[in-house]
C-alpha cells in the first residue's frame, strides 16, 4: 500500500509473510511488518531519505519505531549499522546533501536493515551508481546476506548483473512472471521473448566493444506468449 489508490489497485493475488496475506493486514499490522519482517531499498536514495534530519536520527528512529529502547541506545545501534555497510559512525551527525551517490545508497541499506528483517527488497538499488560503485553495493548485499541469513528480491533490468547474484531468477513482462529459473538456466536457454531481449542488450566485449540494443517484441511474440 505504498503506491497511492488511485492510481495503485491490487486487482488480485495475495502476499504472504510467514503464513499471513499481508493484503489482508489493518494499517496497524503492516507498521509491524514494514521494517521488521520486511525491509525495502528504493532506488533513489536521495528521494527515499528526509533532507532535514540527520542520517543517523533517521536510522534510530527506525528502530525505536519497532523496539523499546531508549534515544541513546537507538543512536548507539544506528552508528553501528553505518559502520557496518562501510560509512564512519562519527559521520551519522550529518544530512543527506554531505554524502555521494554511493554513500546515500550504504545508509539506504543500513536504514534497511536497522532492524533485523528476513526478506529485503532492493528495488534497482545501482541504477544510478558507476560501474565501480555498482559492485561495492552488490558486494555489500551478498555479504549481509549471508551474515544475516537474508532473503534478497533484487529488481533490475539489467539480467547481466541479476545473473550473478541471485540464485534464481524470474522475468516479469506487461506485471506477471513469464518465466523463472536458475541463472545459467535463464541465460544459457532463454524462452520468453522479452527475456531474450534483455540478454541482448548486455554490452559483449570481445575483439571489438559492442554495445547491446533493446529489441522490440513482435506482435507475434507477444501473441504466442501472452
Amino acid at each position: 500500500n505504498l503506491v497511492p489508490d488511485p492510481p495503485g489497485v491490487i486487482k488480485a493475488g495475495s502476499v504472504r509473510i510467514n503464513g499471513r496475506d499481508v493484503l489482508k493486514m489493518n494499517r496497524p499490522e503492516l507498521e509491524e511488518v514494514r521494517g521488521r519482517d520486511v525491509s525495502m531499498i528504493f532506488q533513489d536514495p536521495m528521494t527515499s531519505l528526509n533532507p532535514v534530519f540527520t542520517v543517523g536520527e533517521q536510522i534510530a528512529e527506525s528502530i525505536q519505531l519497532h523496539e523499546d529502547v531508549s534515544s541513546v541506545e537507538a543512536g548507539k545501534r544506528a552508528i553501528e549499522m553505518l559502520e557496518l555497510v562501510g560509512i564512519p559512525g562519527e559521520r551519522g551527525k550529518e544530512y543527506p546533501h554531505q554524502f555521494s551517490g554511493g554513500q546515500l545508497q550504504r545508509i539506504g541499506i543500513a536504514l534497511a536493515l536497522a532492524q533485523d528483517c528476513q526478506l529485503l527488497i532492493a528495488d534497482e538499488p545501482t541504477t544510478a551508481l558507476d560501474v565501480t560503485i555498482q559492485a561495492q553495493i552488490v558486494s555489500l548485499l551478498l555479504r549481509l546476506k549471508k551474515e544475516r541469513n537474508l532473503s534478497i528480491i533484487f529488481i533490475s533490468h539489467n539480467i547481466d548483473l541479476v545473473a550473478q547474484i541471485s540464485d534464481r531468477i524470474a522475468v516479469m513482462y506487461k506485471g506477471k512472471i513469464k518465466e523463472i529459473g536458475e541463472p545459467q538456466e535463464i541465460i544459457k536457454s532463454p524462452k520468453h521473448p522479452y527475456t531474450k531481449a534483455l540478454l541482448g542488450a548486455v554490452p559483449q566485449f570481445g575483439s571489438h566493444y559492442t554495445l547491446g540494443k533493446m529489441q522490440s517484441i513482435s506482435e507475434e511474440e507477444r501473441a504466442q506468449y501472452e
